[in-house]
C-alpha cells in the first residue's frame, strides 16, 4: 500500500463522509485556481496546510513524501516562463516579466496540489469509488477503476517481491547485471500481471459475476455541520483576498 493510501485509511477523518471532505479539499482547489495567485493562491496554501498538519492529523514526513512530486511539476512549469524563445535579444533570453508569470503560477499549481492531496489524505479510494455509482457514474466504469485500483497495488507488491529476490542473488552489482535484472524484471511483472488478470476473471466467473461488483461501503451521512465550516472557511478565505488583494510585484 501506498504511504497515501495507508493515511487516508488511518485518517482521523476516515469516517467522515466524503463529500464533507471534498467540499473542503476541492474547494480549496477551485479556490486556489479562480482566486487572484496573490494573496488568494497563498492564503489557500496557509489554509490548506493548517488542516492538513492539524485537524486532518497527517505527518509532516508523509505530507512532504506526497507533495514533493507534483511540486517539482509546479516548478518545472513555472520556471519555462522566466525566459521566451525568439525576439530580438536572440533564440533564447530571459523574459522581463517572467518571474511575476512563474511566481502567479506556482502558488495558482501549489495551492491546488494542496487541496486535492488534502482530500486524498483523507479519502480512501475503496470509500470513494463505490459511492460514484449513487452519483451517476456508470456502474461498469467504476468496476473498471475498482479493479485496477485493485491490480495497482498487487503488481507494485510483485515488483517489490522480484527487486528483492533479484537483489538477493546479488543481481545489482553491476551495471550489466542491474540491466539483466531490470529486464527480468519487466518480464516476470508483465507474465504475473496477465496470469493475476486471469485468475481474477476465472474466480468472479465462479461467483457468479452479473457485471457489477458489490462491495460493502462504511456507513457515514454528510455533516450539514462540517460542510457549513467548511464553506465559512472559503468564504472567509475569498474576502480575506479581496480585502488584501495587491499586485505580486
Amino acid at each position: 500500500m501506498l504511504p497515501i493510501d495507508a493515511a487516508a485509511h488511518s485518517s482521523r477523518w476516515r469516517r467522515r463522509h466524503p463529500v464533507d471532505k471534498a467540499a473542503l479539499g476541492l474547494g480549496l482547489t477551485v479556490l486556489a485556481v479562480s482566486l487572484p495567485p496573490w494573496p488568494g493562491a497563498a492564503l489557500v496554501i496557509t489554509a490548506a496546510l493548517a488542516v492538513l498538519l492539524g485537524p486532518a492529523g497527517v505527518s509532516p514526513r508523509h505530507l512532504w513524501r506526497a507533495y514533493r512530486v507534483p511540486l517539482g511539476f509546479c516548478v518545472t512549469g513555472a520556471a519555462t516562463l522566466l525566459v521566451r524563445v525568439g525576439g530580438p535579444e536572440g533564440l533564447v533570453a530571459l523574459d522581463a516579466g517572467g518571474p511575476v508569470r512563474a511566481g502567479e503560477l506556482l502558488l495558482r499549481t501549489s495551492a491546488a496540489s494542496l487541496g486535492v492531496l488534502l482530500f486524498a489524505f483523507t479519502t480512501p479510494m475503496s470509500d470513494l469509488l463505490p459511492r460514484l455509482v449513487r452519483a451517476g457514474v456508470p456502474a461498469p466504469v467504476v468496476d473498471v477503476a475498482l479493479v485496477t485500483y485493485r491490480m495497482s497495488f498487487l503488481l507494485l507488491d510483485s515488483v517489490r517481491r522480484i527487486r528483492e529476490a533479484q537483489a538477493a542473488r546479488l543481481g545489482h552489482t553491476t551495471r550489466a547485471a542491474a540491466w539483466r535484472s531490470l529486464a527480468g524484471l519487466g518480464a516476470t511483472a508483465f507474465v504475473r500481471a496477465f496470469d493475476r488478470a486471469a485468475r481474477l476473471q476465472t474466480g468472479l466467473a465462479g461467483r457468479g459475476y452479473d457485471g457489477t461488483l458489490r462491495v460493502l461501503v462504511p456507513e457515514a451521512r454528510v455533516s450539514v455541520r462540517f460542510v457549513s465550516l467548511s464553506v465559512l472557511l472559503l468564504a472567509v478565505l475569498t474576502a480575506l483576498t479581496l480585502v488584501l488583494e495587491r499586485p505580486l510585484s
